[in-house]
Parts: structure tokens; C-alpha cells; sequence
């Protein structure tokens, strides 16, 4: 079985940083795409930024030029910085990854790490 663990919520003033961080672990051959979605009281889970096995990256238009993804593949690791936090920013934040195990290609969700920007 596969594990995403993620790191690095907690509470920030408005204009602060928090670097996230979300750890595969377990029968893993490869991963594909890796990304980080979020999820606001009352609103739908959407998809902040997302990084394919390439390097190529694509974000929400709301944190382009704010937050960068970045992956290390050695240690089955994505990251997401996260700069110049908005009170609109809040939100439990799920890492998600597509990985190959042994029966083919699944996807996983971490358990979700909650996010705060006061302002």
C-alpha cells in the first residue's frame, strides 16, 4: 500500500510564507503527476498546482507568481511554497499523487493539512 504524508499547515498572517511538504511512501515503482488541491468551508476541492514527472507545472490563476511546486523524485517528495499568503489562501490543503504499484496506476490523497492566513 501506498502512504502520502503531509507537513507544514498551521497559521500565518497575511503576506507570510508556509512551505508544505507530502512524503509517498510504501510499494511504489514510480510516480507520475504530483499536486496539491484545496478545499474551503462550503466550496468545492480544487486544484492549486499540479507537476508531471517532467518537471512541467500548472497552477490556479489565483497563485501564479505566489506559490511554486517543486518535487524530488529521490525522495518520493512534493513540495509546495507558498508566498505571500492571502486570507482567501485558507483551506485544508490534500497532496495527490499518481503512482505505480504493483497491480498498474493509482491515485492517492494524503489526509489533508489545514492551511490559515489571518489577516
Amino acid at each position: 500500500q501506498v502512504q502520502l504524508v503531509e507537513s507544514g499547515g498551521g497559521l500565518v498572517q497575511a503576506g507570510g510564507s508556509l512551505r508544505l511538504s507530502c512524503a509517498a511512501s510504501g510499494s511504489i515503482f514510480s510516480i507520475n503527476a504530483m499536486g496539491w488541491y484545496r478545499q474551503a468551508p462550503g466550496k468545492q476541492r480544487e486544484l492549486v498546482a499540479h507537476i508531471l514527472s517532467g518537471d512541467t507545472t500548472n497552477y490556479l490563476d489565483s497563485v501564479k507568481g505566489r506559490f511554486t511546486i517543486s518535487r524530488d523524485n529521490a525522495k518520493n517528495t512534493v513540495y509546495l511554497q507558498m508566498n505571500s499568503l492571502k486570507p482567501e489562501d485558507t483551506a485544508v490543503y490534500y497532496c495527490n499523487a499518481d503512482i505505480w504499484q504493483d497491480y498498474g496506476l493509482g491515485s492517492s490523497w494524503g489526509q489533508g493539512t489545514q492551511v490559515t492566513v489571518s489577516s
